[in-house]
């Protein structure tokens, strides 16, 4: 469903993306891993059409992410890591917004409004102003506005940050559902222990590289001696690409 191939990305003279190959088959959720500056947002913002590779090419079904991003756009839900809405707008009309984007007739945007609007238990707040609204209460909201026109693929950049344990759930469950349906989730997390519980696969990036692609399974092949939780397991092999600390003389 999705394929990257021989992507590079750089701003100015930094190499943010290096040859990046990596392809995500329908009814599979791939959680992207790596610390602050490895090339994982950037990945993500290349997907959605936020910026343009420098080489290589990039596919959504049978699109060119470049070539044809209105029709890419179609495919996917973007879910940024920060949550962006209009202060004075509610979700209610935030959605109904967004639908009008994609050009839903009014009959399916009231639908998958107040679908989106009970998925997500916005009910409670649905008709306030966003400015009123936790982090949490936006991050759910820009969630529904990003399935509102039921897109085969969602793209999410640190989902779960600043969402309570009973939010957490919800977004994992949700995911889950989805991949299940048929459907695609590339997801990029810090959050290393949601990423072990519903990824099938997960990729890590270092320096823009695309250090290793596979199930958790093959990861604790590649890093021995820890306690086999992804967390050690990423903890480890970063400490051994990185070398030994220095000793003081």
């Amino acid at each position: 469903m999705l394929r990257f191939e021989h992507v590079s990305r750089t701003y100015g003279s930094r190499l943010a993306v290096d040859d990046l190959d990596l392809e995500i088959k329908a009814g599979e959720l791939f959680a992207l891993l790596g610390h602050n500056g490895a090339g994982k947002t950037t990945t993500i913002k290349m997907l959605v059409g936020l910026l343009r590779p420098n080489r290589g090419s990039i596919t959504v079904g049978a699109y060119d992410a470049v070539a044809s991003p209105r029709e890419v756009s179609r495919l996917i839900g973007y879910v940024p890591d920060q949550p962006f809405l209009y202060d004075k707008l509610s979700a209610r009309e935030f959605l109904h917004f967004v639908a009008d984007m994609y050009g839903l007739s009014a009959t399916v945007s009231g639908e998958a409004v107040a679908r989106e609007i009970e998925r997500f238990r916005l009910t409670e707040f649905a008709d306030r102003l966003a400015e009123s609204y936790s982090h949490g209460m936006r991050q759910r909201t820009v969630f529904a506005a990003a399935m509102i026109h039921d897109p085969p693929v969602l793209v999410v950049d640190e989902p779960m940050v600043g969402l309570d344990p009973q939010s957490i759930k919800l977004v994992k469950d949700l995911m889950q559902q989805y991949v299940r349906s048929g459907r695609t989730v590339l997801m990029s997390t810090h959050t290393l222990g949601v990423a072990e519980q519903i990824a099938d696969r997960v990729g890590v990036m270092k320096n823009g590289k695309l250090i290793f692609n596979g199930p958790v399974s093959e990861l604790s092949e590649a890093v021995k001696g820890t306690d086999g939780s992804l967390e050690a397991m990423y903890l480890a092999m970063m400490e051994q690409l990185e070398g030994p600390e220095p000793t003081a003389e």
